[in-house]
């Protein structure tokens, strides 16, 4: 196997694919990336849970069988090479050399048969969107997505296709996040978990642009192909929460609030609160005003937010984190604050009234 391609390319390609590697593993192989020269050439990194290749326009000299090269030190090597064409040569017996101006290194890769096999895909029954959107609604949920191992099926969010339409959601016990989208391809209803840490990654390497990508669903696996760059899946399995059933219908209150306004406001009387002093943030909804209280052994923070609409002097606790993280990511400027009492959940939607985003943080049982 021997080829040539500009740094930079085979740089990016050697990054998104080491971020599916294993750090550690009883397998060898799985720390390194699997190397293939046809065409073009693709980098791939596995791990048997997730799984990131690239592929890489080249030079290709000579096609041969695809090696392992280390992940770690492949990816050093392309740190700390000048920019400019690089060579990669891999000899019989799988001495391979890496070239790039005056620098060389030499090192053995390991054969393509110690590499697992890799899940398939087939995108003719695909859904599409774009990779901007795709990034936006990971963005804006992914904060409620839990990290507690003991309930492993909520350490992902659901994805929900019904006709054109797809909803992801993510819940992690105290709050929960809500994003919808229109999507175009299979019509067929699906529902399938996807783990949050790729869908970290799937975000990462979205384009900005209106370029699409591509969800396919396999029998056990996900895939999401994004021009030359495909993240597969292994699909989480459990039963989820049914939202639809959790999410209150009914409002005693709704009052209409600038997302910034509350937001800055809930910042502020959270200085007061830090990682060992977790006191909840109180809001009093009351006529045209929203009074915010915080209480610590750090000292005390008050403020308000103006909001049209009477709240009843209705009294809330919330995890100012929690609160604070549905305020940042909700996608619309104006919102719509639904409560009922100070111990059932609050729901935030948008002020327009379109069913685009909904989240919902429950409170805080408050020291009287």
């Amino acid at each position: 196997m021997k080829f040539t391609c500009e740094k930079h390319l085979l740089q990016a390609a050697v990054s998104a694919a080491s971020r599916a590697a294993s750090a550690r593993s009883s397998i060898p192989a799985l720390e390194g990336l699997l190397v293939q020269a046809g065409a073009n050439v693709r980098i791939t990194g596995y791990d048997l849970r997730k799984g990131i290749y690239q592929t890489v326009e080249a030079d290709v000299s000579e096609p041969g069988s695809a090696v392992i090269m280390t992940a770690k030190l492949l990816g050093e090597m392309m740190r700390v090479l000048p920019d400019g064409m690089v060579t990669v040569e891999v000899a019989d017996g799988g001495k391979t050399t890496i070239k790039c101006g005056m620098s060389e290194y030499s090192f053995m890769s390991l054969p393509e048969s110690y590499y697992t096999e890799l899940p398939e895909a087939d995108y003719s029954n695909a859904i599409s969107l774009k990779q901007s959107e795709l990034a936006g609604i990971i963005d804006e949920t992914i904060f409620a997505v839990s990290t507690n191992e003991s309930r492993p099926v909520y350490m992902g969010s659901l994805f929900e296709l019904e006709g054109n339409r797809l909803t992801v959601v993510a819940v992690d016990g105290y709050r929960l996040a809500l994003r919808r989208a229109e999507v175009s391809g299979k019509t067929e209803s699906a529902r399938f978990i996807v783990p949050g840490s790729v869908l970290q990654d799937v975000a990462r390497l979205c384009s900005k642009g209106d370029e699409a990508v591509m969800i396919d669903l396999g029998e056990r696996h996900v895939s999401f192909s994004m021009g030359d760059t495909v993240v597969f899946s292994r699909l989480l399995e459990g039963d989820f929460l049914n939202y639809r059933k959790t999410i209150p219908e009914n409002f005693r209150y709704k009052l209409g609030v600038s997302r910034g306004e509350m937001l800055s406001a809930t910042d502020r009387v959270s200085l007061v609160v830090d990682e060992t002093v977790k006191s909840p943030i109180r809001l009093t909804f009351s006529d045209g005003v929203i009074d915010f209280k915080c209480n610590t052994s750090l000292g005390t923070a008050r403020d308000i937010c103006t909001c049209t609409g009477d709240g009843g002097e209705t009294e809330i606790g919330f995890n100012g984190r929690y609160l604070r993280d549905a305020l940042k990511n909700a996608p619309a400027d104006e919102l719509t604050v639904c409560i009922n009492s100070g111990s059932a959940p609050c729901v935030i939607v948008p002020a327009d009234g379109n069913d685009g985003f909904v989240y919902m943080v429950l409170p805080v049982r408050l020291a009287k």
